[in-house]
């Protein structure tokens, strides 16, 4: 299939419709934005587009309301953001998607803005259903999808929409996310690292695969690494394990040996007796069965930064340990850290994703640089694995 259709800059949008898909589900508690990442993110690009006179209207879910128009999960609170935060008329939509709404629509002038409530307000959105995609479409000139992290759904505003809108395009943000872990799997410096954690290896089985054939070193920590200590016959007490994941780690060594990938798990670790309490140090074979592990251990963070130390590129997903007790985020945070560093002074490329690792991170008391970092989730996971994104097929 063809490329994908990314949204040039000097095309001309002067008194065009321009339908924008963003990610502004932002966290939201007693209608305060508590994390404004997402939108910030996203206001260069729509102040680039009042600046050039366009048109814009503003699609965004927030939550899983499920069809039910939820006041908690309402974009007031974003609506109000960009007010204060663009030098322009801003227009919250609210109504319903009927036969009439172009008219609704039709006192847009040049360079204003319409921000259209919660689209998942309504279960055709989720549904991908025909109709709602038609008469989405049938509001703008021009459609442009710039949230990357919605693309591995099929749903109405990100999917069926473009059926219905003559041209078609990939914005900055998701142009920016592609490249990104673009640098992992196709255009790598190599020597390649990687780094995933989380708690479960069934959800990530197809993203190690496809890694194993891309990267140099997979370094395996968080809960994840429990199950290939028992795969390995060692004790691990009362820890977060996963059953019957015997097989799929044989499969990963075995294609680790056939790529010639060299897999790394923590050699020692911080355990306690409960997730609240403190830690201490043990070797994997010292661990007691009243003991769960909550982070990897000092000789696992100096082996894990030596291999960041010889890399060029590190991607990283998943934390090192259970880093919402400060007795258990050393780990995680000395990774950060290092990476951070070796970005700032060596040109490391270096890729973070997921909510967990992002959320750790901020728990640092140092500024820390990294070439990218996504906040897509499940999406950034799926094009990990290779696979062919819904929102994104639409746009080639």
């Amino acid at each position: 299939m063809g490329e994908i259709n990314f949204f040039p800059d000097n095309l001309k949008v002067q008194n065009q419709k321009i339908i924008l898909r963003l990610d502004l589900n932002v966290p939201i508690k007693n209608k305060i934005i508590t994390d404004d990442t997402r939108i910030t993110a996203c206001l260069p690009f729509i102040k680039s587009l009042i600046k050039k006179k366009a048109k814009i209207i503003i699609i965004s879910h927030l939550g899983r309301p499920k069809g039910v128009k939820d006041p908690e999960l309402s974009l007031k609170p974003i609506y109000k953001y960009l007010k204060n935060a663009l030098n322009t008329n801003v227009y919250f939509f609210t109504g319903n998607f009927d036969d009439e709404i172009k008219e609704k629509f039709s006192y847009l002038k040049e360079g204003e803005v319409m921000l259209i409530e919660n689209i998942r307000y309504f279960n055709e959105e989720t549904e991908d259903d025909e109709n709602f995609s038609k008469i989405l479409g049938s509001l703008g000139d021009i459609y442009i999808n710039n949230a990357f992290s919605c693309s591995h759904r099929k749903q109405a505003s990100v999917h069926n929409i473009t059926k219905f809108v003559k041209k078609n395009y990939a914005g900055p943000l998701l142009k920016k996310e592609i490249e990104a872990v673009n640098l992992v799997i196709k255009n790598k410096k190599e020597p390649v690292t990687c780094i995933i954690g989380g708690s479960k290896i069934s959800t990530k089985i197809n993203v190690i695969s496809n890694l194993i054939s891309n990267v140099n070193n997979l370094i395996i920590v968080g809960a994840m690494a429990n199950n290939f200590f028992v795969y390995k016959n060692l004790r691990v007490g009362k820890s977060l394990i996963e059953k019957n994941v015997e097989e799929i780690i044989e499969n990963i060594y075995k294609k680790a040996q056939a790529n010639n990938c060299e897999i790394l798990i923590p050699q020692d670790c911080i355990v306690g007796k409960n997730f609240g309490g403190e830690g201490s140090n043990k070797n994997l074979d010292e661990i007691r069965d009243d003991e769960i592990i909550l982070d990897i251990g000092i000789n696992t963070i100096k082996n894990i930064n030596k291999k960041i130390d010889k890399s060029n590129t590190v991607l990283w997903n998943g934390p090192a340990g259970y880093f919402e007790n400060d007795n258990f985020s050393k780990g995680t945070l000395s990774i950060a850290e290092n990476i951070s560093k070796n970005t700032a002074e060596k040109s490391l490329i270096s890729i973070l994703g997921g909510g967990d690792t992002l959320a750790a991170i901020k728990k640092s008391k140092i500024k820390l640089s990294f070439s990218h970092l996504s906040t897509a989730g499940g999406a950034f996971l799926e094009y990990l694995e290779g696979k062919d994104l819904p929102g994104i097929r639409v746009l080639k």
